[in-house]
């Protein structure tokens, strides 16, 4: 079945650098059956871990995280850039593959002790989960798994965001 998955992932050669093989999710995204098993993919490992609010970062975490959310039948929370978030927030600098920024959360978004679930379209050097990670621990939540449709295995991400588990449905 990733296979299938596969075949909808566009690979486009140097972008947004020179070397970079950017993997473009667009053509799953636009496919109804390939869209809806790579959610299904990526919400099995979590059916029965009592998941109460699924954590997606911006943008196309809140895409999946919805996805996932409605599987679960659980709440969903957006990760966000800062500025975006109308009341109060919490916020973590983190490093990304070509530079640096910041994400925020609403203060009030999880609370103390909640089963969360955090999911991406994909990890690369893990640094967007990481400060999400961080956030979902600020605010008290209980971090049950981490979902990804792709992993970049060779930029370490899943390394860094160890002992938490990550589930990720293609590897590259």
């Amino acid at each position: 079945m990733p296979e299938r998955l596969q075949a909808l992932v566009r690979d486009i050669p140097d972008y947004p650098h020179p070397g970079i093989t950017f993997r473009d999710i667009t053509p799953l995204l636009r496919d109804r059956a390939g869209l809806a098993l790579a959610a299904e993919l990526m919400v099995n490992p979590f059916r029965n871990a009592g998941i109460q609010v699924v954590v997606g970062a911006e943008s196309r975490g809140f895409i999946f995280g919805t996805l996932l959310a409605r599987a679960l039948n659980a709440g969903f929370v957006p990760i966000r850039k800062p500025g975006k978030l109308p009341a109060e927030t919490e916020a973590r600098d983190y490093d990304l593959e070509y530079g640096s920024d910041t994400l925020e959360i609403h203060s009030d978004a999880i609370t103390p002790g909640q089963r969360v679930l955090l999911v991406d379209d994909l990890i690369a050097t893990g640094g967007t989960m990481k400060a999400s990670c961080e956030l979902v621990d600020a605010l008290g939540g209980e971090l049950a798994g981490i979902s990804v449709l792709i992993e970049l295995s060779s930029l370490g991400g899943t390394a860094v965001l160890a002992p938490h588990q990550v589930h990720s449905v293609l590897t590259y």
